[in-house]
């Protein structure tokens, strides 16, 4: 029996040895610095879904590897340009899963990165829906393809799913009341098709974002706007085709690519930016000046600690409040990509919004959307940066309930009512709303809009009637916006460092260090915290965020949420 323990013993040690080494090799490989050798091109596969911000942690890095995201892209293309052994950029470009905003967001990194006078490349192999890929592409000095590839520029558009019959053949009815004929967000469970004001909108931001694309690839091609969009009403283009439409460079294969950047006769050795992520910046001459504070609200709005993919207002008004009492920290830049969430969760991190202002700057960094409880929390900055392209405003507000008592009667369910309080069944999912309780819970919103009015007239200074006309649930891009005052400046992430520095003192010249948070998760949190909830489910993408909103509206809690 002793024998027995002794060698369970023995086993649990060198177990727990091999788990201590494991332990360490993950920390040594995370901070370690890669080596960059000189002449070396920095690769970037710009594909997939791009978080703002990733962090696995030290233990899903051990096993998967760290997802790529849009703050390595822009910041590893910052350093490439200040780094005397990186000579160029190769952009390899695939299908991207991300919205307009963070494609320009990109496209501005590539072209800063070009003004050092380095060599950019953009690579496709086969690109068949390329559109959104080669808005990035056309930021580099050439564009090449496969010679048996193909590049699709079809333009902007596509499906809205309607979901209002299928509810209706389950019994089921969404019983939504909203602030105003813009708040559309509703209009998938209760309508079957456009309404008037939701078609207005749709069209009208897809036109300013095709707007947008003609002009820059125009421009970046040597082409005519009228030229750019003959060549999109053609759509498809196949190996020199698109040489002679002057739509790509040339045709080249992998080893012909490398060779584009090499240097008597010798190879380039790409760095990939998964390694050269790590580098620090005062090994290139950057992060040693003042120190700024870079805060990601990322995902929907709701109350309590953020979960991943969420904005908890718990835990970023926290992180705002740190900054705040930090004097160490000059400025505050918020990177906002939500769509928005609960109404009264965004006024709490709103007020913090409004105190770190008294204090010291606070500038807002809008990505691809920035709407409803999104712009709610950024309407109170000192300035509000926005991509040309950002989903944004959408001030105003809905409630309401699922009536699943059709779907109840047909699975044979009933219900008794025992009531104590006239609205004590309010939100009740096994009976329709009375026409009291719209009435009622229409008030209820509409008390909450006009308080979402007042707050956004005082941040952007313009009268509550000017608001009440820009808001009415309107979405609207990020150059309509600024052409209507809801936003200060066009640009992104580094523009908006850019004025926070302006407003802190710090000369244009001077560089900044950059306190992040969200923080890198450690081994242990990895190990033992939490697990996010951003599971896949296998359903569409478009189903997902259904799915996401009723239950959010499930909540019974007015919500300040975009379109989909």
């Amino acid at each position: 029996m002793k024998k027995g323990r002794s060698v369970l013993l023995l086993v649990l040690i060198f177990a727990g040895l091999i788990l201590a080494a494991a332990v360490s090799w993950v920390f040594m490989t995370l901070r370690s610095e890669p080596v960059v050798p000189e002449a070396a091109v920095l690769e970037i596969r710009v594909e997939g879904p791009l978080a703002e911000f990733a962090d696995p942690g030290a233990l899903a890095a051990l096993f998967a590897g760290r997802p790529q995201s849009m703050l390595d892209i822009w910041n590893g293309l910052r350093l490439a340009r200040a780094d005397r052994r990186v000579t160029g950029v190769l952009l390899r470009l695939g299908l991207l899963d991300c919205d307009w905003a963070k494609c320009a967001e990109i496209r501005d990194a590539v072209l800063d990165f070009r003004r050092s006078g380095k060599k950019a490349v953009a690579y496709f192999e086969d690109a068949p829906l390329a559109t959104k890929e080669y808005y990035i592409a056309t930021a580099c000095d050439r564009i090449v393809l496969h010679p048996l590839g193909g590049l699709g520029i079809t333009g902007l558009g596509g499906q809205v799913p309607f979901f209002k019959n299928a509810l209706d053949k389950l019994g089921i009815r969404a019983e939504i009341e909203h602030i105003e004929e813009y708040k559309t967000a509703y209009n998938q469970f209760t309508e079957k098709g456009f309404t008037p004001a939701h078609r207005e909108m749709t069209e009208s931001l897809l036109a300013d974002q095709f707007d947008h694309f003609l002009k820059d690839v125009a421009a970046a091609r040597g082409k005519s706007e009228p030229e750019i969009r003959a060549l999109v009403d053609r759509a498809l283009f196949r190996g020199e085709d698109a040489v002679r439409a002057g739509l790509v460079d040339e045709c080249l294969y992998e080893d012909q690519v490398r060779a584009l950047f090499g240097r008597q006769g010798r190879p380039a050795v790409l760095i990939p930016i998964s390694r050269y992520s790590r580098i620090s910046p005062s090994s290139v001459g950057l992060g040693r000046g003042r120190r700024l504070a870079l805060l990601y609200a990322v995902g929907p709005i709701h109350g309590g600690e953020s979960l991943a993919g969420t904005i908890g207002s718990d835990t970023l008004g926290r992180w705002l409040r740190e900054a705040r009492e930090d004097s160490a920290i000059a400025a505050v830049v918020l990177r906002v990509d939500s769509p928005g969430g609960a109404a009264v969760a965004s006024d709490v991190i709103a007020r913090e919004v409004e105190l770190t202002r008294a204090v010291k700057p606070i500038v807002v960094s809008m990505s691809d959307v920035a709407g409803s409880g999104g712009y709610w929390i950024a309407m109170g900055a000192s300035r509000i940066v926005a991509q040309p392209q950002t989903l944004t405003g959408s001030i105003g507000v809905l409630a309401g309930k699922i009536d699943a008592s059709g779907l109840l009667a047909k699975l044979g369910i009933g219900s008794e009512t025992v009531r104590f309080g006239r609205f004590a069944d309010l939100y009740s999912p096994f009976r329709p709303a009375t026409a009291e309780e719209r009435v009622l819970l229409k008030a209820d919103i509409r008390w909450i809009y006009e308080r979402f009015v007042a707050k956004a007239a005082a941040g952007r200074h313009l009268a509550p009637e000017q608001i009440d006309r820009l808001g009415r649930g309107r979405v609207w891009t990020g150059a309509q916006a600024k052409a209507r005052g809801l936003v200060d400046e066009l640009g992104g992430l580094s523009k908006a460092i850019e004025i926070a520095k302006a407003l802190a003192g710090i000369g244009p010249e001077e560089d900044v260090r950059l306190a992040v948070r969200p923080g890198r998760t450690s081994f242990l949190g990895a190990l033992f915290g939490r697990r996010g909830a951003d599971a896949r489910t296998g359903l569409t993408a478009e189903m997902e965020r259904a799915a996401g909103f009723l239950k959010m509206l499930g909540r019974n809690q007015v919500l300040a949420i975009v379109p989909f």
